[in-house]
């Protein structure tokens, strides 16, 4: 169970753990929501050029998980430093990818499904999104 840590912390923990990825008799399970969009959870960003309000907030999530999908660390963490997005997983995401750095194998990330709770066309919507996606040895 990973809570809030810093970024050292993340390489850290991700440095221990990343042996544990050779086994095949291990499974890690890495759960979070992606953005929650809305004044209810203080974060409106939207960019006016993607359209109506759920796209934005759909493409803000798009760029996170191709920065996942990158398995580089510092890609994600630079995602999450230029959008503040509001993914509650971040931290045990972020030691999963140092997880990845730090292991002698390789392994692919496919995100395989993306939906919202509710599609916010207005300022007064709010919304929650999901994502999942599958990691693979290659």
């Amino acid at each position: 169970m990973v809570g809030a840590l810093s970024t050292d912390g993340e390489a850290s923990a991700g440095g221990l753990l990343a042996p544990y990825l050779a086994d095949p008799g291990n499974l890690f399970i890495i759960s979070s929501d992606f953005c929650h969009w809305g004044r209810r959870f203080r974060y409106t960003f939207t960019n006016k050029e993607q359209g109506p309000i759920w796209r934005s907030v759909q493409w803000l999530d798009e760029l996170g998980m191709r920065a996942i999908e990158q398995g580089d660390p510092a890609a994600f963490t630079s995602y999450l430093a230029t959008y503040q997005n509001t993914i509650c997983g971040r931290h045990p995401i972020s030691v999963l990818l140092q997880m990845l750095a730090h292991s002698s194998l390789k392994f692919k990330i496919v995100f395989n499904y993306y939906d919202q709770s509710s599609k916010a066309i207005s300022s007064s919507d709010s919304s929650v999104s999901y994502a999942t996606a599958v990691m693979t040895p290659l």
